[in-house]
């Protein structure tokens, strides 16, 4: 069975709720399987085992957050030439800057990932509509995954 892993920080909710909108769309597509990880619990094992991720993180000073940062730091070295070319998607929650999603795009160039699409930036509250696009995204993600015949 093919897996996404989605990555995530949250401390106020938003992230969180948008994250699991994600994994309601992955986990409707048969033959893929969502795993959604707080990112200070995310281990190696876990990024090198996964098909396709999802990252998401609040923007703090424009910037991801500092547990996102330290996964991807974690991460980075030991994964270099085992994960290229695995497509990703990145969401931030916002305030009014949403700039922190420079900052994930980079760890994707980084870690040598394929952008599956734009990101998504969803400011203040994630309302129905913006957590079914993330659904929605989810979805597409797991359908080009599960029919990936790399």
């Amino acid at each position: 069975m093919k897996k996404i892993l989605i990555v995530y920080h949250t401390q106020g909710g938003n992230t969180e709720k948008i994250a699991k909108s994600f994994k309601s769309g992955v986990s409707g597509v048969k033959g893929v399987k969502a795993v959604l990880k707080k990112a200070l619990k995310v281990s190696l094992r876990d990024l090198l085992s996964s098909d396709g991720y999802v990252f998401g993180t609040p923007d703090y000073f424009s910037y991801m957050a500092g547990a996102l940062k330290d996964f991807f730091d974690r991460t980075c070295y030991p994964s270099e030439g085992k994960i290229d070319q695995r497509p990703y998607i990145a969401f931030v929650s916002h305030g009014g800057g949403g700039d922190a999603v420079k900052s994930l795009e980079r760890m994707g160039r980084r870690f040598n990932l394929k952008r599956f699409s734009k990101p998504l930036l969803i400011e203040g509250r994630p309302s129905k509509k913006a957590l079914g696009k993330a659904c929605k995204l989810g979805k597409k993600l797991a359908e080009y995954i599960r029919d990936d015949n790399r």
